[in-house]
């Protein structure tokens, strides 16, 4: 009986060339990006200790209850594979005393893991970017946090990207609007989903983030949290909103943003795209004022931010509407065995000073294969050497772009390749 094929694991996806370099792309982006606002990289281990995110996430969020990968090791300790990255960077912060001389920010590119159903966008291994604000209580950081998620999705000029503001309060106003969902779901528990019957009296703010058709109706007529706002919060929520009117970030507020993580206060926030449908939000963050003293740590204030990679890389898709990546570098094409001794070394020296790649082809193959394969690699020019150019001492640098040829002298390798520079310029 044959062996069964060996396959990539379900919700899990590989990537190939050319769509791996339009990651790499966005990953330079980011790192760029990150650098202008003043951010330092983090990387933290794949797995944690599971109290980390049952302390940090929350006992009855739906990561710790229904999506952690979590596993016994062989010295009996319960890890976790990383489900979210903000618990894992305080908890890194806090071991290396990192915030004893705050303020602090950083950011982090990765994958994270949850099991949960696949579909379009949603992975059981997904990759995030996100920042990290530690030490400043006011909405100013609220802004810069904002502001650099904005500026990535401007900087690829998503027009239908839409900004989702709202506040959730903190522990001083919080339990009046507890109350006021106790008593608008009370009467309609019966109707509603078992999730919804079950977490009801622990945190009704998380039915204000159920997706259950069953408690669609009722979380639409509920009560907003801004009717419940304390001074501090009102005056906080005020403020962010007054300061991305001066940046020039539109936005709408959205009285149904709570997020899916218990250590959320005060700014939440989301950015959502037409372009992903149904499931329409690409990044999604807040502040988070408690959290690094429910992990060990004192107060200190913290905002942030996390936007998943698959999703983004999905909207950019949808804007291009298919259109083909843009050509770049050299293919370098030798017809026969003399012409490929000729052109090896030459294409040598153009990886040493070409700012793009160069393609070569080493097999045996009709001009026609060759022009195929450069196609395949988006190349914008083609070096074509074959028999009579050998005779003639020259070689065809052919534009495929542009469609047109020039005839170039066949030097030295080191003198080709400056040429080829030049013309290619």
């Amino acid at each position: 009986m044959p062996e069964k094929s060996l396959s990539a694991p379900r919700g899990t996806a590989d990537l190939f060339p050319p769509e791996s370099a339009r990651w790499s792309e966005l990953e330079a982006r980011i790192h760029r990006l990150a650098a202008r606002f003043g951010y330092g990289e983090i990387r933290t281990p794949m797995f944690e200790s599971t109290d980390l995110f049952v302390r940090g996430v929350g006992e009855l969020s739906d990561i710790v209850e229904k999506e952690m990968y979590t596993f016994d090791d062989r010295g009996g300790r319960s890890l976790t594979l990383r489900p979210e990255w903000t618990a894992p960077v305080v908890r890194a912060v806090l071991e290396r005393g990192l915030l004893a001389q705050a303020p602090l920010r950083l950011y982090y590119i990765g994958p994270i893991f949850r099991y949960e159903r696949p579909q379009k966008g949603r992975y059981r291994q997904s990759h995030q970017f996100g920042v990290e604000c530690f030490g400043f209580p006011g909405p100013e950081a609220d802004l810069e946090v904002i502001s650099m998620a904005w500026e990535l999705v401007a900087d690829y000029r998503m027009t239908d990207a839409v900004l989702h503001v709202n506040s959730i309060g903190d522990s001083a106003c919080r339990p009046m609007y507890r109350n006021a969902l106790l008593a608008h779901f009370a009467p309609h528990l019966p109707s509603m989903s078992e999730d919804a019957r079950r977490r009801v009296e622990r945190n009704p703010l998380r039915l204000l983030d159920s997706k259950d058709p069953a408690d669609l109706p009722y979380v639409e007529s509920a009560p907003t949290f801004e009717e419940f706002l304390c001074a501090a919060c009102r005056e906080h929520f005020e403020a962010l909103k007054s300061y991305l009117v001066l940046a020039g970030i539109p936005f709408v507020v959205n009285p149904r943003i709570v997020r899916g993580l218990d250590y959320y206060g005060r700014t939440v926030f989301e950015i959502t795209s037409s372009a992903l449908g149904a499931h329409s939000s690409v990044c999604g963050g807040g502040r988070y004022d408690d959290l690094v003293r429910s992990l060990g740590g004192t107060d200190i204030p913290a905002v942030g931010f996390a936007l998943g990679l698959e999703r983004f890389v999905m909207m950019l898709r949808a804007h291009e509407g298919g259109a083909e990546p843009p050509r770049s570098g050299v293919q370098a094409i030798a017809l026969g065995a003399q012409a490929r001794a000729v052109l090896v070394p030459v294409v040598a020296e153009l990886r040493r000073k070409l700012d793009a790649p160069t393609y070569m082809d080493y097999q045996d193959r009709k001009l026609l294969a060759h022009l195929k394969i450069a196609d395949r690699n988006r190349a914008r020019y083609a070096l074509i050497v074959g028999s009579e150019e050998l005779t003639a001492g020259e070689l065809v640098l052919r534009d495929l772009e542009k469609r047109s040829d020039r005839r170039l002298p066949l030097a030295a390798g080191g003198v080709l390749a400056e040429l080829l520079v030049e013309a290619t310029a």
